[in-house]
């Protein structure tokens, strides 16, 4: 009989185990693994402990390009409650510094869309209000890289932005539609 009694404890216990081991990897799934690999944060914990989108994106810190770097410089005049967007079509681990400076604040969003995915799908990865952003931009993957504007203040605000980076093309979406504009290597246009 003992050697019975304690089959079946073993068996209690072994199941005992298996079951904390799986609710144990489900609250690490859902709390560390899911926010940190996927940005899937149901519970805000991950947020909280700092492991959301801990993964990112992957790119190398050097990279060597055939091609001469191109610069840009546009202004865009903004009037009440007008937006734009404005993108540089950059692939993988492309770099491009920017500087972008306005009379008065704006809505911003610095975003991407992968090449190959919808609109919806774009990744942003600086959004706010402001009047002015610098920085450098390292893409995470070949596709369509850069900002919408949009003015929600009384008056007309011009945006103005430079940058310098190893793209050849410049997208701009407005309602007038969708204007594309092929940029040379070299000296900044005139401005």
């Amino acid at each position: 009989m003992n050697q019975t009694n304690s089959i079946q404890t073993s068996s209690k216990q072994l199941i005992g185990t298996l079951v904390w081991s799986v609710l144990l990897a489900t609250i690490a799934l859902i709390v560390f693994v899911l926010p940190a690999e996927y940005g899937l944060d149901s519970t805000g914990l991950g947020k909280k402990l700092g492991v959301t989108g801990m993964a990112g994106y992957s790119v190398s810190a050097l990279s060597s390009e055939t091609n001469t770097p191109g610069q840009d410089y546009v202004e865009f005049p903004l009037a009440p409650f007008e937006s734009i967007e404005y993108k540089y079509s950059l692939s993988a681990g492309q770099a491009m510094v920017f500087s972008w400076t306005a009379e008065g604040e704006l809505v911003f969003d610095f975003h991407s869309e992968e090449h190959g995915t919808e609109p919806e799908d774009a990744v942003s990865f600086s959004a706010g209000r402001s009047a002015a952003e610098h920085g450098t931009y390292v893409a995470p993957y070949d596709g369509i890289h850069g900002w919408f504007w949009e003015n929600r203040g009384a008056q007309e605000v011009t945006v103005k932005l430079r940058t310098h980076g190893f793209y050849d093309a410049s997208t701009t979406y407005s309602r007038s539609g969708a204007f594309t504009r092929k940029i040379e290597p070299g000296n900044l246009p005139n401005e």
